[in-house]
């Protein structure tokens, strides 16, 4: 079948999840991988047309050379000395550890060949990696990503290619790929049942990346799911004929678990499920995917082929049963009560009562866990705004304030004070006037996501733009990993070569972009300050600041040090600018309280 000659096809087969599962974008650990490795599908692929095995080449950075790179997360050009490149041809992938050393930084190259001995393509990525198979698995998926992506568009001009290949990083020789590679015919391409007819589609809520449409019922139990979670379900996806409503059931699957974030589903289904929280039920609905996924995933294809021939559309179901918190969340819940986000929640408030301040803006919000907490807490605020660029992610946050501030209307309640709070789709490095002035700032847990130009970009637009009184910052502190990663050592036997890697330090989450030591964070903080004529002090949470390594999470206050009449001068000058979109808007004064 043809699904089976596609990266993403050999995917899904492997899944059992045709209709649902799409090859992750990012491989992030072996743990939360789920079907078949990178890898493996490689390998698959070659075979089926006929190429030989590929061929992977390790190069190995000792720590000593890679520690200062291991901190800042910089793309290396790894020097000819380190270089120990030897083939990666094992079955299970694994290299002699004598050969590579302990404490190592590894990258990985890939090469694929004819049967003839002619290169086809190879792909050299400058990322290092703490372990090696993480290098192996990370260039494989980026192969198979440009594979997917070509036969997704194939034939395409020969400019076009080239472009692609870059995008990716690969090098790959035309003659040699199209000679070797049958062009099969992609079943992106294959003829789809367009529209859905009948009624209009509006009336069953399609599903593309939105979910904001989507009725989902049962009480909220507060365990939602957030990047890096793996999420369970239980799942059925169903062919419906338009008009008549009849159902051919295509796919059921009992417990399907996916890592959140990484592209293993289908948009649609993600967009859905990051809206739910545990034990609670949606139902949505998708136009027809090519019809070589519809006939692949059927019971019945006669039957299949039946409801094709008249207008159909997907009906999904679907019940949340379970999230695992991300890494991070599992490794600070491991050694600190409470945990650092709430931790880090109550520095806040503390900072609130203290300076006694009536309205916060929180950069990077995300879902609103800061947002929503504050609701829990008797301060002076009366304006709450956050600012993120994920829609999804406002999408939650806005179901979650709406339902907390209309359920705690009582006078007696805590957010009683809460007059307003805005929700805004925006980048965080972009100004918009409508957020200048206000008492406080936080930024907890965000800047480290970003590339550090960028959040010392951010640095240098809040505190010269939007010049809040106070501005919270918040990031890990790189030199206390080695401490959390200890503590998560039981969760590691399944994969000895993360016992080997614990000597050196990995980031706390796949996503972060990098992680300051205490004295790169201060300098970084300190040089801003000056700049901007703020002042600022370090403290933080989790750990103490008398010992080594300081604290889990290190926070920068800064304190804004220009008189009042200086900044109604800068005011007078600053340019309107609403670069922000509104996500959503509550008001108390439409809102009042209950006697």
């Amino acid at each position: 079948m043809l699904i089976s000659k596609i990266p993403s096809g050999v995917y899904k087969l492997s899944r059992e999840a045709i209709l649902s599962a799409e090859l992750p974008l990012t491989f992030t650990t072996r743990t939360n991988w789920k079907g078949s490795f990178p890898r493996e599908i490689l390998s698959s692929f070659c075979r089926q047309y006929r190429l030989l095995e590929p061929v992977f080449s390790m190069s190995n950075i000792p720590l000593e050379a890679s520690s200062e790179l291991s901190i800042s997360n910089k793309k290396p050009e790894v020097p000819e000395s380190a270089e120990q490149e030897r083939e990666y041809t094992s079955r299970n992938g694994s290299v002699d550890a004598k050969s590579v050393g302990f404490g190592s930084s590894f990258t990985c190259e890939v090469k694929i060949y004819s049967r003839c001995q002619n290169l086809i393509l190879e792909c050299t990525p400058d990322i290092l990696y703490k372990k090696q198979n993480d290098a192996v698995q990370s260039v494989s998926l980026k192969v198979l990503s440009w594979l997917n992506t070509y036969f997704k568009d194939t034939p395409m001009p020969l400019e076009k290619e080239n472009q692609l290949a870059n995008v990716f990083g690969i090098k790959f020789y035309p003659q040699n790929f199209s000679k070797e590679v049958v062009q099969c015919r992609s079943v992106y391409n294959c003829r789809q049942n367009g529209t859905l007819g009948g009624k209009d589609p509006d009336s069953y809520c399609v599903v593309e990346n939105d979910a904001s449409s989507v009725n989902i019922e049962g009480p909220d139990s507060g365990l939602c799911p957030s990047n890096g979670s793996l999420s369970c379900v239980c799942y059925s996806v169903s062919l419906v004929k338009k008009g008549e409503l009849q159902k051919e059931l295509l796919e059921s699957i009992e417990e399907f678990e996916f890592e959140m974030g990484t592209g293993a589903v289908i948009p649609g289904l993600e967009a859905v499920v990051s809206q739910m929280s545990v034990g609670q039920s949606a139902c949505f609905y998708t136009e027809l995917p090519p019809e070589d996924l519809v006939l692949a995933a059927a019971k019945d294809s006669e039957n299949a082929l039946a409801f094709l021939s008249s207008p159909c559309f997907l009906e999904y179901t679907i019940i949340l049963l379970q999230v695992t918190e991300p890494p991070e969340d599992r490794m600070e819940q491991a050694l600190f009560s409470p945990p650092l986000s709430k931790q880090r929640v109550e520095y806040a408030v503390q900072q609130i009562k203290e300076s006694c301040v009536t309205s916060l803006v929180d950069f990077g919000c995300g879902s609103g866990s800061l947002l929503e907490s504050l609701l829990e807490y008797p301060t002076s605020l009366e304006t709450i705004v956050g600012v993120d660029i994920s829609q999804k992610s406002l999408s939650h946050a806005a179901k979650v304030l709406h339902s907390k501030l209309v359920m705690k209307l009582d006078p007696d309640a805590p957010c009683r004070s809460i007059k307003s709070a805005i929700l805004y789709d925006g980048s965080i490095t972009d100004f918009d006037s409508r957020l200048c002035g206000f008492d406080l700032g936080t930024c907890l847990e965000v800047i480290e996501h970003m590339e550090e130009d960028q959040a010392s970009l951010f640095g240098d637009i809040v505190l010269s733009s939007f010049r809040p009184r106070i501005l919270i910052v918040s990031t890990p502190n790189y030199e206390y990993n080695v401490i959390l990663q200890k503590s998560n050592l039981t969760s590691q036997e399944d994969d000895p070569e993360e016992k080997i890697q614990s000597q050196s330090c990995k980031f706390r989450n796949h996503d972060h972009k990098f992680e300051w030591t205490r004295e790169q964070f201060k300098h970084w903080a300190s040089e801003l300050a000056v700049k901007h004529n703020y002042s600022v002090e370090f403290g933080g949470v989790g750990g103490a600041a008398d010992q080594e390594p300081g604290y889990a999470t290190q926070i920068a206050v800064f304190r804004r040090s220009t008189l009042p009449e200086d900044d109604d001068l800068r005011a007078q000058h600053q340019v309107s600018a609403c670069q922000y979109k509104t996500i959503w808007e509550w008001n108390r004064s439409k809102h009042p309280l209950t006697n």
